[in-house]
């Protein structure tokens, strides 16, 4: 099977390759300096060897620089910076820098606060399946913020979000449920998604379901305790 990747031989071998220029080796060299793995843990050398990668145009090393920038790990902080790399490797289709760049517009970090463009960032990670993208865009699309409010887009993205196990997903699901926003109110489903985000821990989720309780029949609310678990069963 070769070296693994803490054998003294492969580290060798990375770093000969990512002296020679290979991006894949500089990547991988930087993401060992980042974890630890193999080297001693090494923030600068891990921003070095990203660096040198993404300047070849590398995505994931491009995502992982702006990462450090914009956590100041081996590198000063600095927003533009991390919002110049999120932006290269967004542009190549990375979904996780896609939905980072969205972050950085929606907050005013690194670039003029732009809701619009937020959206524009997080609609193409959520297309991609990036759970915390989806739940962003139902967040936009619930506010009426970069984008006009519309509630059945909203459930749309919370739904695909929870699908992936995100509890705030689940609850906000539950709550448009609850209040029969962009679907039909039903107290079952909304007992079922809250009960689903208490499991996954949302505390939040825990409170809705005992106002709901209040709505509900007991054999309703063992109907939707069922629901609960078939969903949960379904969805490991």
């Amino acid at each position: 099977m070769g070296a693994k990747p803490q054998d003294p031989d492969f580290i060798t071998y990375l770093r000969i390759k990512a002296e020679e220029g290979s991006a894949q080796a500089q990547y991988n060299l930087g993401v060992m300096y980042a974890e630890g793995e193999g080297v001693i843990k090494d923030y600068k050398q891990a921003v070095k060897w990203y660096a040198k990668s993404a300047e070849q145009g590398d995505s994931s090393a491009q995502l992982n620089l702006g990462v450090m920038y914009a956590e100041g790990e081996g590198v000063i902080k600095d927003y533009k910076q991390a919002f110049k790399w999120y932006a290269k490797s967004a542009e190549q289709g990375n979904s996780s820098a896609q939905y980072n760049l969205g972050v950085m517009y929606f907050e005013g970090e690194g670039v003029i606060k732009d809701y619009k463009q937020a959206v524009k960032w997080y609609a193409k990670s959520a297309e991609q399946g990036y759970s915390s993208a989806q739940y962003n865009l139902g967040v936009m699309y619930f506010e009426g913020e970069g984008v006009i409010k519309d509630y059945k887009q909203a459930v749309k993205w919370y739904a695909k979000s929870a699908e992936q196990g995100d509890s705030s997903a689940q609850l906000n699901l539950g709550v448009m449920y609850a209040i029969g926003r962009g679907v039909i109110k039903d107290y079952k489903q909304a007992y079922m998604y809250a009960n689903i985000s208490s499991y996954n821990g949302s505390k939040k989720a825990i409170k809705l379901r005992e106002l709901i309780e209040k709505k509900l029949t007991a054999e309703q609310i063992n109907e939707a305790q069922e629901l609960s678990r078939e969903w949960i069963k379904s969805h490991k």
